[in-house]
């Protein structure tokens, strides 16, 4: 079965000191990175931006806070950074110009919420082993204060964040599905996988069942073999969709009932099976019989001098004629 794939949103705050650290691993200003053995320095020129900081993240954020004129404290948020990416099998085989795609698709969200002007860098890197982008943005309202906690909020605004950077996500790249947490809503997408793998699995389950019903007398060893061959792969990837469609049971009623549907179909497809493997079974005694026994027959005949056969089948011939 297809891998999940989701976007990944991750939202982090900064004070004072701790900003120049995220600036010089985002930026890779340093020659080695000890804590992060990931980094590939050799691929470092494959490292791009979606927005250049003009100057270093700290003096960029002074200088927006005092032109926005926030007030501020000693313990203010001055930097939150936005991590984005999605897990390994989303960027497996796509193009540079597709991940990139898919990073400025996210910059995009971003400045539906953040003014542009409080994004201090947009870097991607493409150094480790899954791409990803560092987003990091002053945190000013609209109205023009420093709020993190207004931005980012409590456990339900960063929630809120999750569930919008999903929704825009997903109609350019409907295949991800929401992670971590679920919606305060209590609402959850389907991912397209899953109904093409309820489709996947309907053709399995057809192509079993149309090799039981044109099972004979002269390919039941061929078709049962098959058949259970393709059970054998069958089962594993209906027990694995079982469990991936019980994650959706709230928004799923149709597919829970195409869900039982299948599960019904599996377990006559078993019984079909087994019977057909007893059959099989009683057609190979069977015919061990009938072979046997015509062998024993030939040599038999083998045995009678061809003389006598042939008057015998005169014999035959005349008692016919008599009949008539």
């Amino acid at each position: 079965m297809q891998k999940a794939q989701y976007g990944i949103l991750r939202l982090a705050k900064y004070k004072g000191p701790e900003i120049s650290n995220i600036e010089a691993h985002n930026e890779r200003k340093k020659e080695k990175y000890a804590s992060n053995p990931d980094i590939d320095s050799s691929r470092k020129n494959l490292n791009y931006h979606l927005i250049e900081p003009v100057r270093k993240y700290r003096a960029e954020s002074n200088r927006l806070i005092e032109e926005y004129g926030c007030r501020t404290r000693k313990d203010s948020v001055r930097v939150v950074e936005a991590l984005i990416t999605a897990t390994p099998e989303f960027f497996k085989g796509k193009k540079k110009s597709e991940i990139r795609a898919y990073f400025q698709t996210a910059l995009e969200f971003i400045e539906k919420y953040q003014d542009s002007k409080t994004i201090l860098s947009a870097v991607v890197h493409m150094d480790e082993k899954t791409p990803h982008m560092h987003l990091s943005f002053v945190p000013i309202t609209q109205d023009g204060r420093l709020c993190a906690k207004e931005i980012l909020g409590n456990k339900k605004k960063l929630t809120w964040w999750q569930d919008e950077f999903w929704k825009h996500m997903v109609e350019k790249y409907p295949d991800l599905e929401r992670g971590e947490a679920a919606s305060m809503t209590g609402h959850e997408h389907i991912p397209p996988r899953l109904f093409k793998e309820a489709a996947h699995l309907t053709r399995q389950a057809k192509q079993i069942t149309d090799l039981l019903e044109n099972t004979n007398l002269f390919n039941a060893d061929k078709n049962t073999d098959k058949a259970v061959e393709l059970l054998q792969k069958f089962f594993p990837a209906m027990e694995n969709f079982q469990t991936q469609v019980r994650k959706y049971d709230k928004t799923i009623s149709s597919l829970k009932s195409d869900n039982v549907s299948l599960k019904r179909q599996t377990q006559d497809l078993s019984r079909q099976v087994k019977e057909a493997t007893s059959s099989s079974i009683r057609k190979k005694m069977d015919d061990a019989r009938l072979r046997a026994d015509y062998e024993n027959l030939q040599n038999l005949m083998d045995c009678i001098p061809p003389e006598i056969l042939e008057l015998a089948k005169r014999g035959q011939l005349t008692h016919s004629d008599r009949e008539r």
